[in-house]
């Protein structure tokens, strides 16, 4: 029995993401388990808990913190000191917030959780189909807030005000709505409004419907376009297997051939693909992203016939995989209840644009796209997309990183602990921006590309906010050495405004080092060689580089090998007209023995349409034609080669996903051996390796002549680029000492070239890097371009 004497008070620091999570009630909870009087409260640092009782049982107490915390809750340390202050607590209590500096994390938003779920649909509960009900477990986070602590107050749910029920819910530590910030019911709430696109009220009695939910259930069997405002912006909604209404949604959206998002239960997403209990799990998690999951039905057999409940061909043209998420709000769930197929749920904007987030915008943009809109009162204070996954050999690959998952901190390996804070303002495609500081990395969720004015403005508005959210003051500057991208544009005028340095990292650089330390490697490693595969990043020559194997470490690289450096004719406009690629590469390979290699051949016969004689003068005088050493460039040559995407892209990409779509289709369906197209390493004048593509355009336009199907002659290209790769890697081994190989870049996206790549490296005995936690392509490079300047700012 432990006597007064025997007790001691402490003081105990949680930082992490632990602010609106539920963690203050499950430190009350289990306080009260362990018999300990005191207080715990939200701080700008985290939550700081008071306690006072028998030494065994505070070390009882902070062993259950540490392996019984909230769902939702990330702890990423707990501090113990000795507690000299008025020690008088007669009970455990939760008291008030306090200000201080802000070291906290923001919280992603959270797909609802199972309790929640079930009072949705329980006709007893009072949140029974109430679109807005969530807990310390789920709800809205991020999407919401305006400024640290994570209180009410702080969020766009200032303005409404408690009921009586719901302040009781909020107040009883024993509810697990005990300080769930957003928590509101059909009294107190948000409302929702169903208008149709005229701007008239619709009610659910016109319908006979439950409510304006449900009403939008019955809307979408009877093939309307409905906008739908979540948790991080506005979507477009539609049946995803009614063909004449897809098409109408990308008519009406400009967006012709992108694969568009669906929605639907579990138990139906199975009918339509493969799912695998990894694949469930993301799926099933907090975090609800779109996952990328093959089809059961070849997208060659899908577009054949179109029977009943079938998938809409135009949902994903050409593509093995859909991208399916559960419904991850309560107002989604309500609305598919009745559905038994599943739904379109693409971003609510224009093609390029940043998702609408307010009712007026969407009113005014989108009134001839949707023919009913579904709102609400609750403020979007910050846009956050789908986050978009797949699972690739049993390992979490990132293409999108954005609700679920932004802004939780990846926390960096040894050495960058005491490193000064840093502001990386990320890539001009697929942007997102980093804050690094104490040992951790908050990138942003996705914010697009910069290329588009309304991203832009988006971009600026965020940075503002993370900002002062998180009082974020940063030493020093990182951003790419593109001088014409707006976000190195914009962070030189910050550093110049802020009297401090700015660090100018070369793209793949930053590709290389954002895999580096997303995989754990100190601050003072041994180089590796990092492979970066892309479209393009500025190089230190001034030139386009995009197929780059580099010795690196994060203070700096040495450049060893590369892609044969090729033409893009017209510049930009080679990324939408694949055969421009193609010519430029044939081109390089053949000179003036170019026609006699295509003549007869109905490639051939398509470039004699096109004004080759005013390309050659743009080649020849170097106007708008860069050189540039992209492996993704050379997709798209390969593509438009054999009539796959030839004339024109409406995506960045699509030439080399498609190709990729066929390649995978063949390989599904064959199994005997490929025989892979052939290339060739050998040196350039300046002494680097270069990887050599003429003898893989004989082969392929040998096979050409020979009407090889395109989906074999995908395959072949995939295999031989593999095992080019993995010769060059062998090349500089012979000269250069690493045991790492890091796989990066948007190329690396290709599942049958990372799967290759990989497995002819460690047959070789190298170590393979790739990425989990952030995306290969340049939504991951701000993380790198922060972890360079901090290795780099440590020396000086």
């Amino acid at each position: 029995m432990a006597t007064i004497t025997d007790h001691i008070a402490e003081e105990i620091r949680v930082c992490g993401i632990v602010q609106g999570v539920g963690f203050r009630p499950t430190v009350y909870h289990l306080a009260l388990d362990c018999g300990l009087c005191g207080e715990v409260c939200n701080d700008g640092e985290g939550v700081l808990i008071r306690v006072v009782g028998d030494h065994n049982a505070i070390n009882t107490f902070v062993h259950r913190l540490e392996t019984e915390p909230p769902p939702l809750a990330k702890i990423e340390s707990i501090h113990r000191y000795p507690y000299t202050g008025e020690q008088s607590f007669s009970n455990f209590t939760i008291v008030s917030s306090k200000s201080n500096k802000i070291r906290t994390k923001i919280a992603p938003d959270a797909a609802t959780c199972p309790a929640c779920k079930q009072d949705i649909f329980d006709p007893l509960s009072r949140f029974y189909r109430y679109p807005f009900t969530n807990c310390t477990h789920c709800g809205p986070r991020l999407s919401i807030i305006k400024k640290l602590p994570y209180d009410r107050e702080n969020t766009s749910m200032a303005g409404f005000e408690l009921c009586i029920e719901c302040q009781q819910n909020y107040e009883d530590p024993l509810n697990r709505r005990f300080h769930a910030q957003p928590v509101a019911c059909h009294i107190c709430g948000p409302k929702v409004i169903l208008e149709r696109a005229d701007g008239n009220a619709v009610t659910a009695h016109m319908f006979s419907m439950l409510d304006e939910v449900d009403a939008v259930c019955t809307l979408l069997q009877r093939g309307q376009i409905i906008a739908i405002k979540g948790l991080g912006g506005f979507h477009l909604a539609c049946d995803a297997t009614n063909e004449e209404i897809v098409q109408k949604l990308r008519q009406r959206k400009h967006r012709p051939d992108k694969p568009l998002a669906l929605m639907a239960d579990i138990n139906i997403i199975e009918k339509y693909c493969f799912v695998t209990p990894e694949e469930r799990e993301l799926l099933e998690s907090s975090a609800a992203p779109i996952v990328l999951l093959r089809r059961k039905t070849s997208f060659k057999q899908s577009d054949i016939s179109l029977s009943k409940n079938q998938i809409a061909p135009s949902i994903a043209p050409a593509q093995n995989y859909l991208g399916f998420m559960l419904p991850y709000t309560p107002l989604h769930h309500l609305a598919l209840r009745r559905l038994e197929v599943p739904i379109v749920l693409t971003s609510a904007n224009f093609s390029d644009d940043p998702q609408c987030i307010d009712n007026a915008e969407v009113r005014s943009k989108l009134s001839n796209v949707a023919d009913y809109f579904i709102f609400h009162n609750r403020e979007i204070v910050n846009r956050v997309d789908d986050s978009v996954v797949r699972i690739n050999n049993h390992r979490l690959q990132i293409l999108r990183r954005a609700r679920g998952y932004a802004p939780t901190p990846i926390n960096l390996p040894p050495g960058f602990q005491d490193q000064p804070a840093i502001l990386a303002m990320g890539s001009e495609l697929k942007n997102t921006f980093c804050l690094l500081r104490e040992g951790q990395a908050i990138l942003s969720q996705h914010i697009g590309d910069l290329e588009n004015a309304l991203a832009a403005e988006a971009y600026q508005k965020t940075l503002n906010l993370y900002l002062g959210l998180l009082e974020h003051q940063p030493n020093a500057i990182a951003l790419d050495l593109h001088p014409e991208y707006l976000s190195t544009k914009l962070g030189k005028e910050l550093a110049e405004s802020n009297n401090i340095p700015v660090y100018s990292i070369q793209h793949h650089h930053a590709h290389i080092a954002a895999c580096m330390a997303e995989n754990g490697l100190s601050i003072d490693t041994e180089p590796v060689l990092g492979i970066a595969l892309d479209g393009l990043g500025y190089g230190e020559d001034g030139t386009i580089w995009g197929g780059e194997f580099l010795l690196a470490n994060y203070r700096g690289f040495q450049r060893l090998g590369t892609f044969k450096p090729v033409e893009m004719i017209g510049g930009e406009q080679a990324i939408y007209q694949p055969w421009r690629n193609t010519y430029a590469h044939l081109k390089a390979a053949f000179g003036k023995d170019l026609s006699s290699q295509i003549m007869g051949l109905r490639l051939g016969e398509f470039l004699a349409q096109q004004p080759l004689k005013l390309l050659d003068q743009l080649i020849e005088k170097q106007i708008n034609s860069p050189l540039a050493s992209s492996c993704g460039r050379l997709f798209d040559a390969v593509a438009g080669a054999i009539g796959i995407c030839r004339e024109s892209c409406s995506y960045e990409g699509q030439a080399a996903i498609t190709l990729e779509a066929i390649a995978e289709n063949y390989l599904l369906n064959h199994s005997e051996e490929i025989e892979p197209y052939p290339f060739i390493v050998r040196q350039l004048e300046c002494s680097l390796l270069s990887i050599e593509p003429r003898p893989m355009w004989l082969a392929l336009l040998a096979d050409l002549r020979q009407n090889l199907p395109t989906d074999i002659m995908a395959a072949k290209f995939h295999f031989g680029l593999a095992e080019a790769i993995s010769t060059m890697v062998e090349r500089l081994s012979f000269e250069t000492k690493f045991h790492q190989v890091i796989l990066t870049g948007g190329v690396f996206q290709n599942q049958i070239l990372l799967t290759q790549v990989r497995d002819h490296l460690l047959r070789k005995n190298l170590e393979v890097l790739t990425h989990s936690q952030v995306p290969a392509n340049d939504g991951g490079l701000s993380l790198g371009q922060a972890v360079i300047a901090a290795a780099k700012l440590e020396k000086e």
